[in-house]
């Protein structure tokens, strides 16, 4: 287990109800599956919706699973922006 950081951006951090909490897992789908427990309902939705770095690395189509997390790290939930 590493422990470390989330940080809920837009749409994330709305339904989230904090900016960033932190994680004590191991991979990113155990972080992932905390924050779902901790915030049932909208983020639930949201995050469905989202891509994530993990300490600045753009996660992409990898599993969840595989993605393992580090001491101190941080992983960014990113929701869709609209405009650009």
């Amino acid at each position: 287990m590493a422990a470390g950081t989330i940080r809920y951006w837009a749409a994330a951090k709305a339904a989230a109800g904090v900016a960033e909490e932190p994680y004590d897992a191991g991979t990113l789908a155990e972080a992932l599956d905390a924050a779902r427990a901790q915030h049932p309902g909208e983020l639930v939705q949201v995050l469905r919706r989202c891509s994530f770095l993990v300490d600045g690395d753009p996660v992409g189509t990898r599993s969840h699973e595989t993605v393992r997390l580090a001491e101190g790290g941080t992983v960014e939930v990113l929701p869709p922006f609209a405009g650009g």
